[in-house]
């Protein structure tokens, strides 16, 4: 009863603040009358009943005088609810930890984008209840291509610059959860004669769903589309020498989401980022061609990758290891795992300003930042330094989806 007293003479203050210019004498001279018995009270420790009696004697006065503050309607409460903590969280968010999601694989194994979990027919896909139970654990949202004849199978390809084999698509506007604008990436199979469309978010890697599907490896994949190229055939378009039937799923797969994880943004404010850590960082400032559109507007998106060197080291690749001043890099697990090529790390690989033979300095006022997945990862290699003002932070804990990668992180 002494608290609920104590709440009473809080509201009966903001009242008499927020509105003193509104009462007039008798109101003014009855609050503070009722203001200072229960005062009183409080202060003599009088018992609950008498408490009580002055609490409603407060609250009578505050229901005749107080005006939109009290008393205050459940809209207002609410309001004023989600106002003072939408502060919190943008303070939080924008000082000390804020949410992020991994948008592509460039990290994976260490951390996943979106990846797929495809179904072949000795595994067919779950029931409703199982991919409830798939998207609230994993994210999972199942994409299903029904074939809608019996044909052969034929698909676009090409071979980028570097000799590996890829789908066409092309991209187009699209729908997130059915209410935002995104992008997607749409597709075209066909079946015989007949075209299939399908489309896919824009940073899932289709081709690694297409791959399990028709039990291509990534090297198997890339001479396939060799081969094709090679054969004199014209036209971009290659047959499976696979069967469709009608009916039956052409592709079926989960999309996982990629983890979500939160990111530390206090402690480099106070210490410098060591080579090995996971490094958060926004593009906004970084001045490289592949950082740009197609309109040619610079691409303001946060990105995360593996901190190879800080201001004056010199970093190499001598494929498969990275070197850090002239010594194998050390500080992650991951960098010993792709230097042996252990498990799923297949290893640093040359390329852009990582060319065989080149060594790189860091500038004073930047990082070094590279995937994991050497191999298919547009990082440091590609686009540069990260400008010292572009540090955001680093990986705190993976908070979902509830696979291996949950807790800690790698």
């Amino acid at each position: 009863m002494r608290d609920n007293a104590r709440n009473w003479l809080q509201t009966a203050e903001k009242v008499f603040n927020f509105r003193r210019d509104k009462l007039n004498d008798a109101e003014h001279a009855d609050l503070q009358q009722k203001r200072d018995s229960l005062h009183a009270l409080l202060r003599g420790n009088a018992e609950t009943a008498k408490l009580k009696l002055g609490i409603e004697s407060l609250e009578g006065v505050l229901s005749r005088v107080g005006g939109k503050i009290h008393p205050r309607s459940i809209v207002q409460e609410y309001v004023e609810f989600f106002v003072v903590a939408a502060i919190v969280v943008i303070g939080v968010k924008a000082y000390f930890v804020a949410p992020f999601k991994i948008p592509t694989n460039s990290m994976w194994p260490s951390y996943n984008g979106m990846t797929p979990y495809v179904y072949h027919d000795d595994m067919p896909a779950p029931g409703p209840v199982g991919k409830l139970v798939r998207l609230l654990a994993y994210g999972a949202v199942h994409q299903e291509v029904i074939a809608p004849r019996d044909g052969k199978i034929a698909v676009p390809v090409y071979l980028d610059t570097e000799g590996r084999g890829h789908l066409e698509f092309q991209k187009k506007p699209g729908r997130k959860w059915w209410i935002f604008p995104a992008v997607v990436r749409e597709y075209l199979v066909y079946i015989g004669e007949e075209p299939v469309r399908f489309e896919v978010p824009e940073d899932f890697d289709f081709e690694w769903a297409f791959r399990d599907t028709f039990g291509f490896s990534r090297s198997q994949f890339d001479e396939f589309v060799r081969k094709s190229r090679s054969s004199g055939n014209p036209s971009p378009w290659v047959l499976l020498g696979r069967e469709a039937i009608k009916g039956k799923p052409l592709f079926s797969f989960d999309i996982m989401t990629g983890d979500n994880l939160f990111v530390d943004r206090l402690t480099y404010h106070f210490v410098r980022p060591k080579p090995g850590e996971g490094f958060v960082f926004h593009t906004d400032h970084i001045d490289s061609p592949s950082m740009r559109n197609a309109k040619g507007e610079q691409i303001q998106s946060y990105y995360i990758k593996r901190l190879a060197g800080g201001p004056g080291d010199k970093i190499e690749i001598r494929e498969p290891v990275l070197y850090r001043n002239g010594m194998p890099i050390t500080g992650a697990a991951s960098y010993g795992m792709n230097a042996r090529r252990e498990g799923q790390y297949r290893g640093y690989q040359n390329h852009g300003l990582l060319a065989a033979g080149s060594v790189v300095e860091v500038p004073a006022d930047g990082y070094l930042a590279l995937g994991d997945n050497s191999y298919d990862s547009s990082d440091g290699r590609v686009w540069g330094f990260v400008p010292r003002k572009d540090v955001v932070g680093r990986p705190l804990f993976v908070y979902y989806p509830f696979n291996d990668h949950w807790g800690l992180p790698r």
